[in-house]
């Protein structure tokens, strides 16, 4: 397929600036792969769609502050720095996008904090915007990520136009976020409140937690116009043993699989045997799903509206099939949904 075949006329005053109120209050599009049909809800109403012995595969990433604002050494330039991932915890070596890149070359140095609690040493070039970083910093790890999460802040994107707020280092995260790395929320997760967790399980719904850390490449424009030509960004995920097992038990038994946002999808279609069966996983994965991808996990996927041209938008088309996907998306045009990250919810059956 072709990367203009995912465009279409999203008007800004759509993009949510702001979560739901109530993190289960969100609107919910339910659309039927079987029939074509989609229904309106609010997205507590995903009660209604599932049956006892069901899973919710969660992605349980927990996102870190991972945006930094400093200074170049000398001029005094303000510069912005985003963490990406840590590559030696010794050396404190991190990969990281820096703002404006051209002023920031090898060798500069990068002080962050109001009285230079942290200072960076530039090691290496990875990228037009990417660079490797080296912190200069004397105390125990313990007290170098205290320093992180003191200076940094919540890391949302861009499209999202206005400053960060207190309010979004509790909204941009979900209720069951557990392991720390990630530099995006896994956005269909954020619409789970603790009481709609525990209603489910009151239907005797399972959940079963994976680990993808969500990197900053789910943001970062396409570029080629024939999509087997893209290359995605490698992130870090985890499967354990208890997953797997909880996952194959259910299918084995008919139950139905819901994957709860285009990470856990993604991190499923990693981790799958021919046989359909999930394995335990610990590494990488830049699998880049589109159509027509042949899905072996899911019977069901929860995520959200995605902006034009994104590579999360490709892989929910893949699920749903092109011409649903689009005729969904029309309507939510028309019907005023909100989309991406803080946005309104869809499920697909």
């Amino acid at each position: 397929m072709k990367l203009s075949q995912f465009k279409f006329n999203l008007p800004s005053n759509l993009i949510a600036n702001y979560p739901a109120k109530n993190r289960d209050e969100a609107r919910l599009m339910v659309v039927n792969r079987k029939d074509g049909s989609i229904e309106h809800c609010i997205f507590k109403d995903i009660l209604n769609y599932v049956n006892a012995g069901d899973v919710f595969v969660l992605n349980n990433t927990k996102v870190f502050p991972a945006r930094l604002y400093g200074e170049k050494e000398k001029t005094g330039a303000k510069i912005e720095v985003m963490l990406l991932r840590e590559l030696n915890h010794e050396s404190r070596l991190w990969d990281v996008l820096v703002d404006p890149a051209r002023k920031i070359r090898i060798g500069n140095k990068l002080y962050f904090g109001e009285n230079d609690e942290l200072v960076a040493e530039v090691i290496d070039n990875t990228t037009s915007r990417g660079r490797t970083l080296r912190f200069l910093f004397d105390g125990t790890h313990e007290e170098f990520k205290k320093t992180i999460t003191e200076l940094g802040n919540t890391p949302l994107p861009v499209e999202i136009q206005r400053p960060v707020e207190p309010e979004d280092a509790e909204n941009y995260q979900t209720v069951f976020a557990k392991c720390e790395g990630a530099v995006a929320a896994p956005t269909a997760g954020m619409h789970f409140s603790k009481s709609l967790m525990k209603h489910l399980e009151l239907r005797d719904v399972q959940f079963a937690e994976l680990t993808l850390h969500t990197g900053v490449g789910n943001f970062r424009d396409i570029e080629v116009e024939d999509l087997t030509k893209h290359k995605t960004d490698s992130e870090e995920m985890e499967i354990t043993q208890e997953a797997c097992d909880i996952i194959n038990t259910a299918k084995a038994q008919r139950n139905k699989i819901f994957a709860v946002g285009t990470t856990s999808l993604k991190a499923l279609e990693t981790s799958v045997t021919i046989s359909g069966q999930i394995n335990p996983y610990k590494g990488w994965t830049n699998k880049f799903i589109f159509p027509h991808y042949d899905f072996n996990t899911a019977d069901a996927l929860i995520t959200n509206f995605h902006l034009p041209k994104s590579s999360m938008m490709m892989e929910v088309a893949a699920f749903a099939g092109y011409e649903l996907l689009m005729k969904a998306y029309k309507i939510a045009v028309a019907e005023k949904y909100r989309f991406f990250t803080y946005g309104d919810a869809m499920l697909i059956l």
